[in-house]
């Protein structure tokens, strides 16, 4: 019994999946469902905040531990209802709490047997999985620095590599700070165009200026921690 114990999570994970594509929900990941219900959203908001704060990061928890599409639509709308800070802080506690549960159910579950394929095709994940089990902390907030890099693969690659969990989870948390507060920021500069009647580029998410510094940011991160790890191997110390 206890073999099988170890599979709970992912089974929850999967039944979460189905559900949600079941029930259309990714429907409304996009900024006219947003708009559309804008009114009642707000009303929400005004009414019941704690409540609505509370939704909002079970939400974006539950659509990260599922990996939908559409998480950035979320930080916006966290942004476009809550302002800058409080809705960047809930999107911070909610993707943390996905990364986690996702990480917790690879582990538990096939975490040996999918490690062992992913070393013997190698590829990507295998190149993830090196880097984690080189230095778990400075590597997942590098690739938690970097929006390019896939939210879902770093998460199943921490979990194969045996990332430590607190490593994981607080690399997490720090790593995704300053994109979130950017969109976030995004989010609440939509609001106000949308009041005013003007139509919100979104290209901006993806432009040069946007992603710049956050990629700059990241490979800065990554130069620290190579060179760390070249004097730790050196016997220096810095």
């Amino acid at each position: 019994m206890a073999r099988f114990k170890r599979f709970v999570p992912l089974l929850i994970l999967l039944l979460a999946v189905l559900a949600v594509f079941a029930s259309g929900a990714t429907r409304y990941l996009n900024l006219e469902a947003l708009q559309a219900n804008e009114a009642a959203l707000r009303a929400f908001v005004d009414q019941q905040l704690p409540l609505a704060l509370l939704t909002f990061v079970v939400v974006y928890a539950l659509a990260t531990a599922v990996s939908l599409p559409g998480a950035t639509i979320l930080t916006l709308a966290g942004g476009y209802l809550f302002g800058i800070w409080i809705g960047g802080a809930a999107t911070v506690a909610g993707a943390t709490i996905g990364a986690v549960l996702v990480f917790y159910a690879v582990k538990t579950s096939f975490g040996q047997v999918l490690r062992d394929k992913a070393e013997a095709s190698g590829g990507r994940l295998k190149s993830v999985i090196d880097g984690v089990q080189a230095g778990a902390f400075g590597y997942i907030l590098t690739l938690r620095l970097i929006p390019l890099a896939p939210f879902w693969l770093v998460n199943v690659a921490a979990a194969l590599a045996h990332a430590p969990l607190r490593a994981y989870a607080v690399a997490t948390f720090i790593g995704i700070m300053p994109a979130t507060f950017i969109y976030s920021g995004i989010g609440a500069g939509i609001g106000e165009l949308l009041a005013r009647g003007e139509t919100p580029d979104l290209g901006v998410i993806f432009s040069p200026t946007v992603l710049g510094p956050l990629v700059a940011l990241g490979l800065l991160t990554l130069a620290t921690t190579i060179y760390q790890r070249m004097r730790a191997r050196s016997g220096k110390t810095l």
